[in-house]
């Protein structure tokens, strides 16, 4: 039952004899030795072995603070010829340039170091080709979960789906699947667009201008679904002259070229509006720009609105008003359901994916105001 232990000067793992001087290999026996206990004990003990709820908390304690005191680490390799298991979690983001994924990566890796696993990052770049090699690359290094932050690149690769017959529990954030083999984690995109659109409606803003999402983006339709509903409910016209969309774009910062076009188009029709309602951040930042540019100030005479609450959003000058994916929880949670999926393998019991869906939070700053003395007249 011995496992080879090795500190930081030995990173190969080969076996050394045991000696005075720092660099050097040992067995659990010599473990056992300082501590005074079994190397049978002493495996139970750091393996966290079934056993190990049997053995006296003082004893573990005992040995757990031998093992610290020699500085000795597992050695990895050894361990998981041994139990077939990595302790590795793949993580592939699509483009690691979206300020979306920031906080999202963050609440994933703090998860993954509660639960003693390590991430593996792959960045696809928004390429496909790239994007299915790395599936393939993480696969060849047995990673027990994989975690996707996904964008609309997912929509017609269902290679995710046959992660299910290798017993590896699949999460994507951000995008849901058709079928009931991969897990996600979303925000509740209908709310948040009707959050938007009520705020602006009670400061007394009835002339609203609207840029929404690229039609191929998953977030897109359900924020429109979410405006319109809100808007009949109180009888609050909008008017298609004033409503504009994002075309379809592989690049994430895209949004905010877009709102900065988008936003003057909306000027040069000359129509009036005193507030504007964008499909993201970055696209209420770009709005931002283009109407200070034509001398139109913010909230003065036009409120703004974004969605996400990415970092730069509290930072921007007027602060952003902008409705709040809980994005670091959302990794966190992602990593919650293919743990368990990890836990339910291990116990060969059933496992379903979850379908998880988050509520999202206005958070109102200085880019709305009452709409008394607003108006792009």
């Amino acid at each position: 039952m011995d496992e080879l232990w090795q500190n930081d000067g030995n990173p190969r793992g080969l076996p050394l004899k045991r000696a005075s001087g720092k660099n050097q290999m040992v067995t659990m026996r010599d473990v056992a030795e300082d501590s005074g206990f079994s190397p049978a004990t002493v495996s139970i003990v750091l393996n966290n072995a079934p056993l190990a709820r049997y053995i006296a908390p003082a004893t573990k304690k005992r040995i757990e603070e031998a093992a610290k005191k020699l500085g000795y680490r597992p050695n990895a390799m050894a361990r998981f010829l041994r139990s077939k298991r990595s302790h590795t979690v793949g993580l592939v983001f699509f483009d690691i340039t979206d300020p979306f994924c920031t906080p999202v990566m963050r609440g994933i890796e703090n998860a993954l170091y509660q639960s003693s696993y390590v991430p593996i990052f792959a960045d696809a770049h928004n390429q496909r080709n790239r994007f299915e090699r790395y599936l393939e690359m993480l696969l060849e290094h047995h990673v027990e979960a994989l975690i996707v932050v996904a964008n609309w690149l997912v929509v017609d690769i269902h290679v995710l789906a046959d992660l299910s017959k290798r017993n590896i529990p699949a999460a994507t954030i951000g995008w849901e699947l058709p079928g009931d083999t991969v897990s996600s984690v979303m925000v509740d995109n209908e709310t948040g667009g009707r959050m938007a659109l009520e705020h602006l409606h009670q400061l007394g803003h009835r002339k609203i201008a609207f840029i929404r999402g690229p039609k191929m983006l998953i977030d897109s339709a359900p924020r429109w679904r979410g405006v319109q509903k809100f808007a009949h409910s109180v009888g609050l016209e909008i008017d298609p002259a004033l409503v504009l969309q994002l075309p379809d774009s592989f690049d994430p910062n895209s949004g905010f070229e877009g709102g900065h076009r988008l936003t003057e188009e909306l000027l040069q029709k000359k129509k009036k509006f005193t507030a504007l309602m964008a499909f993201d951040d970055l696209t209420a930042l770009g709005a931002i720009r283009a109407l200070t540019k034509a001398g139109v100030k913010v909230p003065e005479h036009c409120s703004v609105t974004g969605f996400d609450d990415v970092a730069m959003s509290a930072l921007s000058a007027p602060s952003l008003t902008t409705v709040r994916q809980p994005l670091e929880a959302m990794g966190t949670n992602a990593v919650n359901i293919v743990m368990e999926g990890i836990k339910a393998g291990l116990e060969k019991r059933e496992w379903n994916s979850v379908r998880q869906k988050m509520n999202p939070e206005l958070v109102i700053r200085d880019s709305t105001r009452d709409v008394a003395h607003s108006s792009t007249d």
